[in-house]
This record gives C-alpha cells, sequence and structure tokens, in this order.
C-alpha cells in the first residue's frame, strides 16, 4: 500500500482489507485499487476533518463498507462475522434511531412512487398533496442519517439480511451484465433530472397552481443530478436519490398507464363517439365527466331553429344510455363549490366564486367575505344558420312507414311527352 495515502485513509482500508481476507490476495488488491483513489479524494475534501470517524460517518464502518464492496463485486459474505465491534456500536448508538431510519426511508420510497403514480395518471397536483403524510418520516429519518451517519442503519439485522439476499442474487446472475447496468447509472439520474422537469411543465400547462410546484421539481433534478454519482462515496446520499427515483419510477408508469388508457379511448371514440362527446372520469376524484376531443366539458347549452336557448333538456346516446357528469352548487355556508349529484341534465347552473365587499359587490380578492352564486343565463347566444333546408318527409329510413301519396295534381308530377 501506498505510503502517500493519508492517515485516516491507510486506517479505514487497512480495516477494509481486514474485513475481505477470506478472498484471494489478488481479489482484495483490485477491490482496494479500485475505491483508494475515491478514499484519498473524499479526505481532500473533508479536509482537516478527514479521521477515520469521519470517514465512518460518511461510509459506515469499514466492515460494512467491504460488504457493500462484496455485495456489488458478487462476492459470498464473510464466513465469520466479527460481532465484537458490532456489539459495542448498537451499545453505543443503539438501533432505535438507526431501525426508524431506515424503515422510514422504506415508507418514504413507497409514498414517493404512489403519489407519483397517481399525479401522473391524472396530470393534477392534488395527489401530490398525499406527500405531506410522508415528509414528517422522511425528514426524521434524513435527519438522523445526516447526524449519525450510515452506519448504525448498515448493521440492523435486517439490513444485513437484505445485503445477502442481494450477494446470493447477484452470485446466480451473469456479472458482465449486472456491470452493464451499473454502468447505466450515470444515464439514469439524467433521465431522472429529465422526467421531473417534463412532468412539472405538463402539469404547469395542466395547473396554473403547479407553477408553485415547478421549483421544487427543478430543484430536485438538479439535486439527483449532482447526489447520485455521489451515492458510493457518501451512503447518506441514498436517502435522496432512492426516494427520488421512486417518484421518478412512479411517475413514468402513472405516465405510460395514461398514455395507454388515452389511446384506448380514441380507439372507441373511432366509432360512435368519434366527433361528439365521451364519457370519461377525468377529474382526477372519479367523478364522470364529458370530453369534447380531449378537453373537458362542464356544460352543454342547445337552441331551437329561431336561436332561442332551450332548458330542461335531457341527453342520451345512441344506446339509450344517460350522458350524465357532476352537477356541483354553492355551499352557502362556506361560499365553496360543492358536488351535488350527476344526472344527464343540461343545462346546469353556472358556479362562480369570488369575493364579495360589504355592498355586495363582486371585488376579486380584495374583499373579505367568501362569494359564490349560481347563474342560470346564458353566457352567449347563438346564430343558427338558415342556409340549410328541412329534411322532406320522403327521407325517411326505408324501415319507417311508406308515406301517404302527394295530394299534388298529377299533372304536376307527370309532364306530356312532346
Amino acid at each position: 500500500m501506498s505510503t502517500q495515502n493519508p492517515t485516516a485513509v491507510r486506517v479505514y482500508l487497512a480495516r477494509v482489507r481486514s474485513a475481505l481476507a477470506d478472498l484471494p490476495e489478488s481479489e482484495v488488491e483490485e477491490i482496494l485499487e479500485d475505491v483508494r483513489p475515491h478514499l484519498a479524494e473524499m479526505e481532500a475534501e473533508l479536509g482537516e476533518a478527514a479521521k477515520v470517524d469521519a470517514l465512518i460517518e460518511r461510509l459506515g464502518t469499514p466492515e460494512s463498507y467491504a460488504a457493500e464492496l462484496r455485495a456489488s463485486g458478487g462476492y459470498p459474505p464473510r464466513p465469520a462475522d466479527a460481532g465484537g465491534e458490532t456489539a459495542v456500536l448498537k451499545a453505543k448508538t443503539g438501533i432505535g434511531g438507526a431501525r426508524f431510519a431506515f424503515w422510514g426511508l422504506v415508507f418514504s420510497v413507497g409514498g414517493f412512487a404512489l403519489f407519483g403514480f397517481a399525479a401522473a395518471v391524472w396530470v393534477r397536483v392534488e395527489p401530490l398533496l398525499g406527500l405531506l403524510f410522508v415528509a414528517p418520516v422522511f425528514a426524521i429519518s434524513v435527519a438522523y442519517v445526516v447526524r449519525k451517519g450510515v452506519a448504525p442503519v448498515a448493521e440492523l439485522p435486517e439490513v444485513v439480511k437484505l445485503c445477502e439476499i442481494g450477494t446470493s442474487f447477484r452470485s446466480t446472475r451473469d456479472g458482465k451484465g449486472l456491470a452493464f447496468l451499473r454502468s447505466l447509472k450515470p444515464a439514469w439520474w439524467v433521465l431522472c433530472a429529465v422526467v421531473l422537469v417534463v412532468f412539472g411543465l405538463l402539469l404547469v400547462l395542466r395547473e396554473a397552481e403547479a407553477v408553485l410546484l415547478l421549483p421544487l421539481l427543478l430543484v430536485a433534478a438538479a439535486a439527483v443530478v449532482w447526489a447520485g454519482p455521489k451515492v458510493p462515496g457518501d451512503r447518506r446520499l441514498l436517502w435522496l436519490a432512492v426516494p427520488v427515483s421512486a417518484f421518478v419510477i412512479g411517475s413514468m408508469l402513472g405516465g405510460v398507464g395514461a398514455a395507454v388508457d388515452l389511446i384506448a379511448k380514441r380507439s372507441y371514440g373511432g366509432g360512435s363517439y368519434n366527433s361528439g362527446y365521451s364519457p370519461n372520469y377525468s377529474d382526477g376524484y372519479g367523478n364522470p365527466q364529458l370530453m369534447y376531443g380531449s378537453q373537458d366539458v362542464e356544460n352543454i347549452y342547445a337552441f331551437d331553429a329561431e336561436g332561442k336557448p332551450l332548458t330542461e333538456i335531457y341527453l342520451y346516446d345512441e344506446d339509450g344510455r344517460p350522458l350524465s357528469t357532476t352537477r356541483y352548487a354553492c355551499e352557502r355556508s362556506t361560499g365553496e363549490k360543492r358536488k351535488v349529484g350527476d344526472d344527464n341534465r343540461y343545462p346546469r347552473p353556472r358556479v362562480e366564486r369570488g369575493v364579495q365587499d360589504e355592498q355586495g359587490n363582486l371585488n376579486g380578492y380584495n374583499g373579505s367575505r367568501g362569494y359564490c352564486q349560481e347563474r342560470t343565463d346564458v353566457p352567449f347566444s347563438a346564430a343558427i344558420p338558415k342556409g340549410a333546408p328541412m329534411p322532406p318527409a320522403s327521407s325517411a329510413p326505408p324501415s319507417s312507414p311508406a308515406a301517404p301519396p302527394s295530394s299534388a295534381p298529377p299533372s304536376n308530377s307527370t309532364q306530356p311527352t312532346r
């Protein structure tokens, strides 16, 4: 071993070598040569704080780091576990906080994936509010790892068991294939950043309120590009990279599901619904909505041949199914818009919300009292074309009863031959 390495690195690598002593010497030297430059670089970053304890805080104990090197290289676990140091470490730090940090990470990964999937399916901000339930657990877990490091977590029995399972799984797979997947890690972090940015832009295009969320997604994109490549050197960054990766995977699966659903609806709409309305559960809450093309339709207005609006009309499709959508009304006590049912009666009142001043005038957001009003007037007028003649009675379908004979004189329908 080169004597040019800093003392902390030499001590750390010596313990790593001891933990790998059961492997062939040539392979141990190859492993150490791979990690030695990274440890030297980390020592340079730490500066005067480059002590063994600082390296342990960043990477975990040399023994746990050696176990990770074994797993990544496809080597079997160490036959005899050095339990003395593990017991001392557990007695010193306790395993309650470490276990909470580990399972908090697992819980956060599931939450990030689930709510990312839901937000991508409906392309709405509301499902992301579910992350508020995950945030406290996630924050406590991250705080513990930042303060204590990953060493106590790496010594947990469940984590050791997972490492053993991972090692046995890798030993049954092609090492070249795993090496190829590991080589794709830089591309994965870039893909995560691209997905986060694109997802944020789609949310902004769908909902103007999402512009407040876009900066957070941009920060997450920059953070994952910065933290992803540094994970092998600082295991604490797993608490950032893994949840973000879970969110990206969930949102990608949700986006694929939404695309397949849209293609299926359009394929179905290629028949009788191609140029009209088709029922679609698209409001994000499971309430029925109508769509014309790719836009939601909240109300329908009908006019007679004279351009007069019609009321109390009921819509059905060609199979007699009612085209029902959600009906909303004003909540008088709170001034909020609320669901009151769904039916196929149109037009329905328009619900307008805002703020009303003391004189009852609508002032946008300058007043102090909630305002909600149901308006039944038609917000526009329709000019019905007059050039299209009404179809004659003789154009009825062949299955209709025969039309009565014309009452016109025969001379009007038969012309003499000249």
